[in-house]
């Protein structure tokens, strides 16, 4: 199983730390570092800043050598699929094609009034979603297109220079395992992500995204399904439960019991010993799940990723 990086960038995280983040997923042998896309802290801390999502990547792809980049994942709302087309083109020629897009249709829904974005109903959302998935494909294709749909309108574009990565960047659509989203994602993705759900629900979204691609007339082995979860590692009881108080506090949680709080992530989250979450890591891939995304909200701390790392890293 293939285990990456990936940061709530909305949360403060500044240029610096993402230097030091890439060296470190770099070093560790981890396959990808990625980050959210959002421009609001999502647990409604004002104070924080971030970084866009795309700026950030194109910024890591001259200074990281292996490691993946991509979002997981940008909403639609936040650029005509035009520029973004554009701005991951862009950073598959920094990184030397390793650039790669994760796309939504977006929930965040004060963040989108705070900055001024519509937020549509979710049906429109997904509308909406339906054109920028083929409109961002048909870009990176080697052929000149047209395309006159409720949302956008191209005439004869054929979008130059095209992407490194051939035939184009891993393209992931993220969702709940929802029948539209699934259907999306056997039409058009290389790649079906889903957010911290447990192995016996990531086997329910396997064998529907199965489903979806016969029906699409594709071979359901054509898209992987990965997942983006988070996770709370420790040598022994002292230390994950240390760990946990301060994801707790970095989250904006209060928890009275922090064991109470541990168990209750247990249900869907990483938690344990590295034995510990090497074994769940086998419940996931026995679900079907071939890639995780480990959600590291203690961005500063690289013993987390080491512990990780040398269990499961080879």
């Amino acid at each position: 199983m293939l285990l990456s990086v990936m940061i709530e960038g909305q949360e403060d995280v500044t240029w610096p730390h993402w230097l030091a983040l890439a060296q470190t997923a770099q070093r560790l042998g981890y396959t990808g570092l990625y980050r959210s896309d959002h421009y609001l802290s999502v647990v409604d801390k004002r104070e924080r800043g971030a970084l866009d999502a795309w700026g950030t990547i194109c910024a890591l792809g001259p200074v990281t050598e292996r490691i993946r980049l991509g979002t997981i994942v940008s909403p639609t709302s936040f650029r005509h699929p035009s520029v973004l087309a554009k701005l991951v083109t862009t950073a598959d020629h920094t990184s030397r094609g390793r650039a790669e897009l994760g796309l939504g249709s977006g929930w965040w829904e004060s963040e989108h009034e705070r900055y001024g974005f519509p937020f549509l109903p979710l049906r429109e959302r997904f509308d909406v979603l339906e054109e920028q998935l083929e409109i961002i494909t048909r870009m990176w294709a080697d052929e000149p297109f047209s395309f006159d749909g409720a949302h956008y309108t191209y005439d004869a574009l054929d979008a130059q220079p095209k992407t490194l990565a051939r035939p184009r960047p891993l393209l992931r659509l993220g969702g709940k395992g929802k029948p539209r989203s699934l259907a999306l994602a056997a039409r058009f993705a290389d790649e079906y992500n889903t957010v911290h759900e447990a192995p016996a629900r990531c086997a329910e979204i396997r064998g529907a995204l199965d489903d979806a691609c016969v029906a699409a007339g594709r071979d359901p082995a054509d898209v992987p399904l990965t997942l983006m979860n988070g996770f709370v590692v420790g040598r022994d009881r002292d230390e994950l439960l240390g760990r946990a108080a301060k994801i707790f506090d970095n989250l904006g949680r209060e928890v009275d019991v922090v064991e109470d709080g541990l168990a209750e992530l247990a249900k869907t989250w990483l938690v344990g010993t590295p034995d510990e979450i090497a074994a769940r890591l086998d419940e996931y891939r026995t679900a079907g799940v071939t890639h995780v995304m480990l959600q590291h909200h203690l961005f500063e701390d690289d013993d987390a990723l080491e512990l990780i790392a040398e269990r499961l890293i080879a």
